[in-house]
């Protein structure tokens, strides 16, 4: 096992893409960790001068130098050697850790769940303590933080071409599930050569929903252990805690990513247990929390959890 470190640099980034067709920013083999620095923000997000508040050196350089795209900036991709398609990408969050003292969250015409409602701008700049762990709103209240990487994902399939950050989709992307932090696993269906993983988004602290469309963004660097499962036959992300399995589904009917969820979920529980497919629909409805993890990225977000310990 080797401990890799990727910087956040004009070279290492794509901002709003994920590219099947994109040169690795580095090559790992199977098991290895990566140290990934990951920052936020385009320039129109940034504090003003004067507020207390430093934009890191990397995030300055990549403004500078990299053409804006459509979503986030992401750093990668890694490749893993020998990962082709029909594998799956095991990816372990084993450490997070916060890298500025300051986030944003604000909305955006046109934008969010209820754009009817907020046809203006607006973006509050939130001082973060990072000893304490915890962020504070100018209207006084403190939130514990949860940090988590909105997006994770491998490249999509070849067929799709270069693709915007901001629609999760088969290959993961901008999950925006707050259950994946440190910790946990992410598993994701490998659909190009290498599997190309990359992450960004960061995110403080998020409800579920994520309703006026930020969380917290924040500069977070992540510590990922990437290992590759030969012909697993995932097609679709899932994920663990380590209290929970958890399943995904993803469509801009809130409904039809609520099924996708529960048939994932179904199909989960029989495939490590001995249950009918009508046993473990009527156990999800009995043990099973779907959460609905994200309405504002386009494709909607629902996520199934079962708690360990009770089937297997």
């Amino acid at each position: 096992m080797t401990v890799h470190s990727l910087a956040a640099t004009p070279e290492t980034v794509r901002w709003g893409i994920f590219d099947p067709g994109a040169t690795p920013a580095l090559t790992v083999q199977s098991g290895d960790v990566v140290v990934m620095e990951c920052v936020s923000g385009g320039p129109d997000a940034m504090p003003p001068a004067g507020s207390g508040m430093a934009i890191p050196p990397a995030l300055a350089a990549i403004h500078a130098k990299v053409a804006r795209g459509p979503g986030h900036i992401i750093t990668g991709p890694v490749a893993v050697e020998g990962a082709e398609p029909g594998d799956m990408l095991e990816v372990k969050i084993e450490k997070i850790e916060l890298g500025a003292d300051w986030g944003f969250c604000g909305f955006r015409p046109l934008a969010g769940t209820l754009p009817e409602d907020f046809p203006e701008r607006f973006l509050t700049h939130i001082p973060v303590d990072r000893a304490r762990g915890v962020c504070r709103m100018s209207y006084g209240v403190e939130l514990k933080l949860a940090p988590f990487f909105g997006v994770m994902g491998v490249a999509p399939p070849p067929a799709y071409g270069p693709i915007s950050t901001v629609q999760p989709r088969e290959h993961g992307g901008n999950l925006d599930n707050k259950e994946i932090g440190e910790g946990a696993s992410l598993f994701l269906p490998v659909w190009a050569p290498g599997a190309l993983f990359s992450a960004g988004d960061g995110h403080g602290v998020q409800g579920d929903g994520e309703v006026c469309i930020n969380a917290l963004e924040i500069c977070l660097t992540g510590t990922f252990r990437l290992t590759l499962h030969k012909k697993a036959g995932l097609t679709y992300p899932r994920a663990e805690t380590p209290t929970h399995y958890i399943t995904m589904g993803m469509n801009e009917d809130l409904d039809l990513a609520m099924k996708q969820a529960l048939r994932q979920m179904i199909a989960f529980i029989c495939s490590r247990s001995n249950l009918s497919r009508q046993e473990a629909y009527q156990f999800c409805s009995l043990a099973v929390d779907f959460h609905v993890t994200q309405t504002v990225n386009g494709e909607k977000g629902v996520h199934g959890m079962l708690k360990k310990g009770l089937l297997f």
